[in-house]
Order: structure tokens, then C-alpha cells, then sequence
């Protein structure tokens, strides 16, 4: 299984258990100052800030929300009770250095409220919500002899991927049983990947037989910029075993194309998680304000929803305030001859399906600002590449979709190099520069670089 998805794995299940667990860590903090003196709800937010911060960094640490890691049961309840323990040894050191005994919490109830609750709902909702969850991955398969036939069969057994189909080297015959899930030959593989969605692909072959294919299909997946598996073993074992074996639970070794840094990556889901969810708060006010107007100045939904390309080519609907007349995908194609971007992108500087509050808040990006809901479900990124529409995808060369390597964002260099004033060409570079020289850091700086550029409207059509 694929080892990189960091704090915070997709789907609904990790979502809702992070947010079940930090409801109860504040209902536990509650509970246990019961019959003490009434805190402040500065002391009693500020107190639970600090915990909800132990608690994220230790799962960050144990990857406990990492629902593609397939623990067992009692894995599960050790890390949690793990997690407990750490929580209730910092507020025990809290209350130490605090020295009232007044304040909350009482640190003992707490452990006897916290842990035991804690245990039963891990039983009870992660497992059951986990289980009955869509899978989250496609997986591709190379190879249907019986290695590739071995692996479709183990991950669908794992439950939380999906093979949506087999590919043959030359030497292969079909087996009745994959007929109608076999896409074609492995030589197909760069056509096969611009249509299918996928998120890794397995090559399942013999090294001896399948060299030149197997070197082939990984080229093309480095262009893609799509993970890949390869087999551990090039021998038959009949009693020999890998002194690691938990590192090989699939028998592949997995690559990737981006440069891994896990711990940055989970901070920065923490911080899309996080940040998307108060700036909704902080903007609630204009974000009513903009719908009202959109509502009372044209016909037509105040949200504009919109299919676009994720990681690996996953398709998601893109919330925006609408900003253009209710037929403007009817009326491009008659405005097709007036784009001024070059590529496969379309842009106008005074497009006429604009609407007049729609020309404001396109400058200014407000009618951007329904993404943060995006970035919430984990569609999207605060920081990464613009996700593109699917006409302009199917146009793509091979190394320009390497740009779906990693999550879309709100914001990337693009943003801050021109926006609409750049080529086509250069975008494509400049999102290809981000991908390769990726940090926290520069994350950081491109967030502190693209408020000027929305509040002064540079680059906007």
C-alpha cells in the first residue's frame, strides 16, 4: 500500500473521526471540571487549544488518521490509548505548572472520563464508518499473469482501494475471468492513463520477460508523475523471509515522483484543515453579502459548480460565486476565436459573459472564496497548482500532467508571476517548478505573496 498520504487520508471516514475525537477531547475537558470553580472561557479555550495541539501532533506522529494503513482492531486501540496517555500527561504538567488547583480540568477524572469513551467510540464509529466507506483509490494493474492476478484480488480485499482494470504485457494470454477488465496491452498505457483516473499503478511482471515493457510503463509514469509499484521479489521463497517484512505488507516497493516530506506534509493538511475552516468563519459576513448581490443583480444559482481535474485526475465539483451569465459554457464556443492565453486555456481580459458584480469580484478573487470549502473536504490545497477544467486536460502532453501529481490549490506561483499576463507554456512551467522544489516554507511565501496580488486585483481578468 501506498505509504505517503501523510496525517489526514482522503475521505469522509478520517474527516469525521478527527472531528468526532476533538468534539469529545473538548467534552472530556468539560466533564472533568464538574463541581470545580467555573473557568473563564478564555482559560477554558485557551487550555483546550494546548490539548487539541497534543493530540494532532501525536497522531501526525503515529499517523493514526492514516485510514490507508489497514490496522487491525487492537492497533488501533493501542495507539489511541497511547494518544490518551500523552494527552493526560501534559495536563498533568499543566496543572503542575499552573499550581491553582481551582482551575480546570481535574487531570484524574479526566483520564477515567476520556480514555474509556474514547476506546468505545473507536470500536463503534471509526471501525463501522471505515468499513462501510467508497474506496478512495483507483489502482491500475499491469500484468494479469498470475502475480497480476494475485495483487488485484489481495487489494480488493483490503477494502480501501478499487482496481479499475488490468493491462497484458505482449506475452500474456488473457484469462476468461479478466476479459472484460482488461484495457489493452501494456504499450497503451500513456492513452489509457489520459481517459482513466488512477492513483497508482501496480506492474506486476517478471524482470527477465518483461524488462523493456516494465522499463517503458515506468518512464511513462514518471512523466505522469503517477506513483508505481514494483515487485519486491525477483526470486521464488519458499522459507525465506524479509527481515523487515512490515515494510513490504504488499510484497512491492512503491515509488513516487514527488520529493517526500512527510512530516511538512502533514502540517500542511493540519493547516488546510485548520485554516480553511476559520477563514470561513472570518469571512461569513462578506461571503453573505457577495451571495445576496450575485442573487439580486442576475438570474441564475449564487454558486457556480464545476468540474474539475484533482491529484492523479480525480474528478470534483469546484464551488465559485457565479460570476458570468447562467449560458456561458453555451456561449464559448462562439468566443473561442477571441482567447487571449495561448494552449488549451481560454481567457478574455473583457469577456461578455461576465456579470457586472461578477467583473468585481474576479478582480479582487473574492468569488473564489466557496474553495475554502473545497480545501475543507480535501479536494483542495490552500497552496498548489490551479485545478484545471477536463477540455483542457485531454490537451495536455504527457509532462504537463504531471501537474496533477499533487493536490490543486487556492494559490501557486502562477498567482503571483501575472496570472492572466503569462503564456500557457510558462504556467505549465512554473507549476512544474513548485511540484519539484515543494517545502512548507515555500508554501508560507507564496500565501504572504498573494495577498497583495488579490487586494490590488494584478493580473486579474
Amino acid at each position: 500500500m501506498m505509504r505517503h498520504r501523510g496525517f489526514l487520508s482522503p475521505g469522509f471516514s478520517s474527516r469525521l473521526n478527527l472531528i468526532v475525537d476533538l468534539l469529545w477531547l473538548f467534552g472530556a475537558l468539560a466533564l472533568s471540571s464538574w463541581g470545580r470553580m467555573k473557568p473563564s472561557p478564555t482559560t477554558f479555550f485557551a487550555v483546550g487549544l494546548c490539548v487539541v495541539f497534543v493530540w494532532l501532533f501525536g497522531s501526525i506522529v503515529l499517523r493514526y488518521y492514516d485510514s490507508a494503513s489497514d490496522r487491525a482492531l487492537l492497533d488501533d486501540l493501542a495507539l489511541l490509548s497511547l494518544l490518551s496517555l500523552c494527552t493526560t500527561v501534559f495536563l498533568l504538567i499543566l496543572d503542575t505548572l499552573i499550581g491553582d488547583d481551582s482551575k480546570f480540568p481535574h487531570v484524574l477524572p479526566f483520564a477515567f472520563i476520556y480514555w474509556p469513551v474514547s476506546l468505545l467510540i473507536c470500536t463503534t464509529i471509526r471501525r463501522f464508518v471505515v468499513k462501510r466507506e467508497a474506496p478512495i483509490d483507483e489502482v491500475l494493474i499491469i500484468g494479469v499473469g498470475p502475480m497480476g492476478r494475485i495483487t488485484g484480488e489481495d487489494i480488493q480485499k483490503r477494502g480501501r482501494r478499487q482496481v479499475v482494470g488490468f493491462l497484458n504485457f505482449k506475452d500474456e494470454s488473457v484469462p476468461d475471468n479478466l476479459k472484460d477488465i482488461v484495457l489493452g496491452q501494456a504499450s497503451v498505457l500513456e492513452s489509457i492513463l489520459k481517459t482513466v483516473a488512477v492513483g497508482e499503478v501496480y506492474i506486476a511482471g517478471n524482470a527477465l520477460r518483461h524488462g523493456q515493457e516494465m522499463q517503458d510503463t515506468i518512464k511513462v509514469c514518471e512523466r505522469f508523475g503517477l506513483p508505481f509499484a514494483l515487485p519486491a521479489y525477483s526470486f521464488r521463497l519458499d522459507r525465506a523471509r524479509p527481515v523487515e517484512a512490515k515494510l513490504l505488507p504488499d510484497g512491492y516497493i512503491h515509488y513516487i515522483s514527488i520529493n517526500m516530506k512527510p512530516v511538512q506534509m502533514a502540517f500542511k493538511r493540519v493547516c488546510d484543515i485548520a485554516g480553511s475552516f476559520f477563514a470561513l468563519l472570518l469571512f461569513s459576513p462578506l461571503l453573505l453579502l457577495v451571495a445576496a448581490l450575485v442573487k439580486l443583480t442576475s438570474r441564475g444559482p449564487i454558486l457556480f459548480k464545476q468540474v474539475r481535474v484533482g491529484v492523479h485526475g480525480k474528478k470534483f465539483n469546484m464551488l465559485k460565486f457565479r460570476s458570468m451569465v447562467t449560458d456561458a459554457e453555451a456561449l464559448k464556443a462562439s468566443l473561442a476565436h477571441m482567447n487571449e492565453q495561448t494552449g488549451p486555456v481560454f481567457k478574455m481580459q473583457n469577456d461578455p459573459r461576465v456579470t457586472k458584480i461578477g467583473r468585481f469580484i474576479r478582480r479582487y478573487s473574492i468569488d473564489e472564496l466557496p474553495q475554502l470549502i473545497n480545501v475543507l473536504r480535501g479536494d483542495m490545497s490552500i497552496v498548489g497548482p490551479r485545478p484545471p477544467v477536463l477540455p483542457e486536460v485531454a490537451q495536455y502532453e504527457p509532462w504537463q500532467r504531471r501537474r496533477l501529481s499533487v493536490r490543486p490549490g487556492l494559490t501557486c506561483l502562477w498567482q503571483v508571476s501575472g496570472r492572466n499576463q503569462i503564456s500557457f507554456e510558462e504556467w505549465m512551467y512554473l507549476d512544474m517548478q513548485y511540484i519539484d522544489h515543494w517545502s512548507l516554507k515555500n508554501d508560507i511565501n507564496l500565501i504572504l505573496k498573494t495577498i497583495p496580488v488579490v487586494l490590488t486585483g494584478k493580473g486579474a481578468s
